[in-house]
């Protein structure tokens, strides 16, 4: 729906998994519109791939095998930056941060970068949890509500997700 109303045409999802996610961002895309997905796990890509080619979506989604910085370094390299309308962000918890910074640099003034499970069951909230994963998230989630490059509303549904739109 949000790639809908900002009429996006060019989207990055960082972390497919078996692609759930990107396939809905590939079906709403125009034709000549492009997702760059972004996963480190070949067997996940390998499973998103089918669902991609079976829903008629494969020619939309650029598939990156690997680290996902490494990614989206080389998309600001190759002059990207500022191109993309839309990122979605469920991937390794104590890289969202980086992550987010490098999304900043590649989605344009007025896109959306949605990052995913920010509540992480509830942990973040819990002062006795403080497993790695928990603080990195928590950490995140007070540097974003501090950042003044973007404008954020945490929707409380399911694990969390804040949608992040850039200044």
């Amino acid at each position: 729906m949000l790639v809908q109303i900002l009429g996006a045409e060019r989207c990055i999802e960082v972390g497919v998994y078996t692609g759930y996610s990107s396939l809905a961002v590939a079906l709403v895309l125009p034709d000549l519109g492009c997702l760059v997905a972004c996963e480190r796990d070949a067997k996940s890509l390998e499973v998103a791939k089918k669902y991609y080619e079976l829903a008629g979506v494969s020619h939309k989604v650029i598939l990156k095998h690997g680290l996902a910085a490494d990614a989206l370094k080389s998309m600001i390299l190759n002059g990207e930056a500022g191109s993309y309308d839309f990122a979605f962000v469920d991937a390794e918890k104590k890289m969202c941060q980086e992550y987010y910074e490098l999304l900043l640099q590649l989605v344009r003034v007025g896109g959306v970068i949605v990052i995913d499970n920010v509540l992480w069951h509830g942990k973040v909230v819990d002062p006795m949890v403080n497993d790695a994963k928990t603080i990195s998230i928590r950490n995140f989630n007070k540097n974003l509500m501090e950042d003044k490059r973007v404008s954020i509303s945490m929707v409380p549904i399911g694990d969390g997700m804040t949608i992040c739109r850039k200044q």
